[in-house]
């Protein structure tokens, strides 16, 4: 297989792994404050996501895939909110188990390898598009 048709699947499959990560990042982002629907209801946990590198056994090229999406089965925070409906009889409340600041670490570092990908699909149609107009010439 053409080099540079390996390094587009490649970059591809980064590109695509990369999505996923933003979006189970901006759900966790989203849903850092949701409570449960009941007093003493469990609220939002947080999910994770793990990747696995894959080969491709036509071109031989490395490729990265989403290994498992799963949860983070960490403690909830409790916290003291007489008045909110998802209070239990102490007046406790339990909050999703999603610290923001990494979450917002997680999703630049997403956004960073996104945008490498992109790079690298950038350059591999570049010369692409430069070795068709030699061949024209």
């Amino acid at each position: 297989m053409d080099p540079l048709v390996s390094a587009l699947k490649v970059s591809a499959t980064g590109l695509d792994a990369e999505s996923t990560r933003l979006r189970i990042v901006s759900e966790n982002i989203a849903n850092a404050r949701s409570t449960g629907d009941s007093p003493g209801a469990d609220p939002y946990r947080r999910k994770t996501i793990s990747f696995r590198a894959e080969v491709d056994r036509i071109s031989g090229a490395a490729s990265v895939g989403i290994k498992r999406l799963g949860v983070d089965d960490s403690d909830f925070i409790e916290e003291s909110d007489p008045g909110n409906p998802a209070a239990d009889e102490k007046g406790m409340v339990k909050l999703p188990n999603v610290n923001v600041l990494v979450e917002m670490a997680d999703m630049r570092e997403a956004n960073r390898s996104y945008e490498a990908n992109l790079q690298t699909t950038r350059q591999a149609r570049d010369l692409i598009s430069a070795t068709i107009d030699l061949l024209k010439s």
